[in-house]
């Protein structure tokens, strides 16, 4: 499984770690990622995603996933992303339509 968001799509950069006397070794940053499970009320059920802390709070900023994903551009979203985005709406306008 690999260390990346699954809307933002942020992985693991590398760096240096810099010692007292100046030394550098190379090291990785890798992201805060958690598994969490948001509801859609769009699609009427919780998705399940490894995100990073950072994209969790701007979640819920945004006022949940609906939110977030239809106000995201498609550049921004990893295919999963897009992926949702399009069942949701789908989902709504299945909902308007009926």
């Amino acid at each position: 499984m690999s260390k990346k968001c699954e809307l933002t799509g942020v992985g693991p950069m590398s760096g240096n770690n810099v010692s007292h006397s100046n030394r550098k070794t190379r090291r990785r940053f890798v992201p805060n990622l958690q598994v969490i499970s948001l509801l859609s009320d769009a699609l009427e059920r919780s998705v399940s995603l490894r995100l990073t802390a950072a994209t969790i709070r701007t979640v819920d900023h945004n006022g949940g996933l609906d939110a977030y994903l239809t106000s995201t551009s498609d550049q921004k979203l990893t295919s999963k992303g897009r992926a949702l985005k399009r069942q949701i709406k789908k989902a709504v306008a299945a909902k308007v339509a009926a």
